[in-house]
């Protein structure tokens, strides 16, 4: 199962002093805006994302159809064909996206011990 490219979606407090002590670690900006209060962050081919008051706790993140770069790969696993996979496999969604459409999408699950996977496809 080819879920795309991973990220860490952190929850933080302050997204201006979250943005300067992961630079101190190496990252630099690569997507996002400060005034929306969300970055995106890379050091190599790592990623995180810093989200000041979007959600309550961190999240593990997949994008299908996006490498590590946010480049399109083609071809990839539609979000839909995933989730039914996951679906058939007895796995409980905490939102699924809509069979019914085409392009972006998303579905949220919950792992055994609490932690949220955001699988968000964005072609």
């Amino acid at each position: 199962m080819q879920l795309g490219a991973f990220s860490v979606s952190l929850a933080v407090k302050d997204l201006a002093t979250s943005k300067e002590f992961y630079e101190k670690l190496g990252f630099s900006a690569f997507g996002g805006n400060m005034e929306h209060n969300y970055l995106i962050m890379k050091n190599g081919s790592t990623l995180i994302g810093l989200f000041q008051g979007m959600f309550e706790n961190n999240i593990l993140t997949f994008n299908p159809g996006w490498d590590q770069d946010a480049q399109g790969v083609n071809p990839f696993t539609d979000v839909r064909e995933l989730q039914k996979s996951l679906n058939d496999k007895g796995v409980h969604f905490d939102t699924k996206a809509d069979e019914n459409t085409t392009g972006p999408a998303s579905f949220v699950l919950t792992d055994p011990d609490g932690n949220a996977i955001l699988v968000d496809q964005h072609v």
